[in-house]
């Protein structure tokens, strides 16, 4: 599954002009968008990867599976197949399924699931809620229309997507009384209104994010637990794993989230990183670390069902 082993010092001096330039934000959200999906160009899908595009509540999507494992309808009957909605992360305003094709397909590979990585709406187009929307939506069309079972789907995203996954595990047990089976959560942006204190990090910077953020919200609330699911009822979410590196923008705040999933009772991991950067794991065909990285991920995935807290510093 490691394509290459590429040492951190050389990959951080290789991606850090590649982000300045392309989350900039002088630079057109549209303009960003197309060199992000040109910049995922390198990172290597899997070769017996198989990727069927569909439809979810309306939304483009795609189910990704490893050729030969079960594609959420083999066996006795499609609901007894597991599956993972991932959602992309992006700031609300980039990102697409090409930019995480790579790295929901290795979740594919890792776990054996079927992995469904939406195209959710993004701002400034489709301010909050829409996004939310979508993926409450896409998940109610996997259990209604694909015959999964709701405690079943487990949920996922990195960045922006982990707080929309955490928004929308919260919605789908307040408004309809389904809990997903777990989260995966890669360095979670859960609360938008939050300024970082440091400039930036490898990947992301102060300015961008919070024009981000502005794009997201455009006239909502702030206050809204569906923007800022830090703020909203964490208790009876199922069990979680969250992922961060000790260098990012928002360390302070997924260390926050830990400690309020932990005061909620969630069943939780969580481990901290050193020497990677935001969502890493995105370069898990070119990085070691975050290729096992995104082995841990699946493994949580795949048996969510007994999970501890851990800090690892290592």
């Amino acid at each position: 599954m490691r394509d290459f082993d590429i040492p951190l010092p050389i990959a951080r001096a290789l991606l850090n002009p590649v982000f300045r330039v392309i989350l900039n934000n002088r630079l057109p959200w549209r303009a960003q968008r197309v060199l992000m999906d040109v910049m995922s160009r390198a990172q290597l899908v899997p070769g017996d990867t198989v990727v069927h595009r569909l439809r979810l509540a309306g939304r483009r999507a795609e189910r990704l599976t490893a050729a030969g494992s079960a594609d959420g309808r083999s066996g006795p009957s499609a609901a007894t197949a597991d599956a993972i909605l991932y959602l992309h992360g992006g700031g609300f305003a980039v990102g697409s399924m090409t930019t995480h094709r790579s790295l929901a397909a290795r979740l594919a590979h890792g776990t054996g699931r079927p992995v469904y990585v939406l195209d959710y709406r993004l701002a400034p187009e489709h301010p909050f809620p829409a996004g939310l929307e979508d993926a409450q939506a896409a998940f109610l069309e996997l259990v209604r229309e694909l015959g999964h079972l709701p405690e079943r789907i487990a949920i996922a995203g990195d960045s922006a997507g982990g707080g929309l996954a955490l928004a929308t595990a919260q919605r789908l047990i307040a408004d309809h009384g389904l809990t997903p089976a777990a989260l995966g959560l890669i360095a979670p942006w859960t609360d938008p209104n939050l300024i970082p204190e440091r400039e930036r990090d490898l990947v992301i910077n102060r300015r961008w994010s919070r024009s981000c953020a502005a794009a997201y919200l455009g006239d909502g609330d702030g206050d809204d637990p569906g923007y800022a699911p830090l703020r909203g009822e964490l208790s009876g979410l199922p069990p979680t794993y969250l992922q961060v590196d000790e260098s990012e923008l928002l360390y302070g705040q997924c260390v926050d989230l830990a400690a309020a999933l932990r005061e909620a009772g969630v069943d939780l991991r969580f481990t901290e990183t050193r020497g990677l950067w935001h969502v890493a794991q995105l370069q898990a065909a070119l990085i070691g670390p975050a290729a096992d990285a995104v082995r841990e991920l699946s493994d949580f995935l795949r048996e969510p069902s007994q999970p501890v807290f851990v800090r690892d510093l290592g």
